[in-house]
């Protein structure tokens, strides 16, 4: 491996914790040009291709075994057990597989979102490390169905690694940071939109005057969701980039579909097409209610299966957003109409959140480096 200064240890699970180290490693790269960064995660690399504008390298592979997804609203919880279980089994190896790869290049400093492994593997490299996040693993794990019961033995091992952090930056709506021995709250890292909203609808060919919603399901999208039968498609456009492929269906007129190859080249990214809808469609996650707070977009969401951070995000999209709860059983039968009309009229939130922790983690990143 190349050498490095700072190592990044990403969790692949969902696009919010990938989402935010490319913010930070963004802001990083801006502020000291000088250190060289690698990326360890099984992120998909064209995300990171398509996202980080200085220099990286990346080693790809899993560093921690997340939650398995069954849908793009609903979790494996059997399969997130056995998952759990295989990789932290073989947790001697995975540590010792991480020092032998680092130490002929030993890095400076190690940043991991939020890998136990990471901080593991700096303090037998002797490095300091940064843990950035808003949740800890054993925290998700300790109300998971059956983890508890199957694996016991896992709770101590992962907090044991998270105490040999350096230092923690805890982001909002965080559970978890407890174990870390020395932390401090950091501002909300969210991805800004770059582009005016005008240019991202004349771009992306949205109408300019007429309200439109932005479906926002990740990898898994929602492929069994008919566009056809939505009850609101006579007064909002409706804006996919999930994998809700027309394929010999013609989709309505007021529905646009944009490929992830528009992106590429363009100069926009999906946080200007964040901001240039007036209501995203979602289920909660870190990234996604990051965006829709940092760009005030209202956002319409519906529930993920069991997972704790769940809570804790809808109770600070009530404090900082305009949001709205719609079952999934509406979501999948069409019936958006009313509850995107009554978002429209509801009112700004009171409370407000600082958007610059990008900058913050930064300055702190630069300064453990040193």
């Amino acid at each position: 491996m190349p050498g490095a200064d700072v190592v990044f240890y990403i969790s692949g699970h969902g696009f919010g914790h990938a989402s935010r180290e490319v913010e930070i490693i963004r802001a990083l790269g801006a502020l000291r040009p000088d250190l060289h960064a690698v990326i360890r995660s099984d992120v998909s690399p064209s995300l990171l291709a398509r996202t980080l504008t200085v220099p990286y390298d990346l080693r790809p592979g899993p560093c921690d075994s997340g939650i398995v997804q069954s849908s793009s609203v609903a979790h494996d919880d059997e399969a997130t057990v056995r998952a759990a279980i295989e990789f932290f089994s073989d947790w001697p190896a995975h540590v010792g597989a991480e020092v032998r790869s680092l130490e002929a290049n030993r890095p400076r400093l190690i940043v991991g979102d939020i890998p136990p492994l990471a901080f593991e593997v700096a303090q037998q490299l002797g490095v300091p490390s940064v843990a950035i996040s808003n949740f800890t693993w054993d925290w998700i794990y300790e109300t998971h169905p059956g983890m508890t019961e199957a694996a016991p033995w896992l709770f101590p091992l992962l907090r044991e690694a998270y105490a040999k952090a350096s230092h923690a930056l805890e982001l909002p709506f965080s559970g978890g940071f407890e174990v870390f021995p020395r932390r401090d709250r950091l501002p909300l890292v969210a991805r800004r939109p770059s582009r005016l909203r005008r240019d991202t609808r004349a771009y992306f060919g949205l109408p300019q005057q007429r309200a439109a919603v932005l479906l926002s399901f990740g990898g898994y999208g929602l492929p069994t969701l008919d566009l056809r039968t939505l009850d609101c498609l006579e007064g909002w456009t409706v804006v996919t980039t999930d994998r809700i492929t027309p394929g010999d269906r013609p989709l309505p007129e007021s529905v646009v579909y944009v490929m992830e190859q528009a992106f590429v080249g363009s100069g926009f990214r999906y946080e200007d097409l964040v901001a240039a809808a007036d209501v995203v469609l979602t289920k909660p996650g870190y990234g996604i209610v990051a965006e829709c707070i940092a760009t005030g977009t209202a956002m319409l969401y519906t529930s993920r299966g069991h997972f704790r951070e769940y809570d804790v995000l809808v109770e600070g999209l009530r404090r900082f957003a305009r949001s709205r709860f719609l079952p999934q059983a509406d979501l999948f039968a069409g019936r958006w109409r009313a509850a995107l009309d009554a978002l429209l009229k509801a009112p700004a939130p009171v409370e407000h959140l600082a958007t610059d922790g990008a900058e913050v983690a930064a300055r702190a990143i630069s300064d453990a480096a040193r």
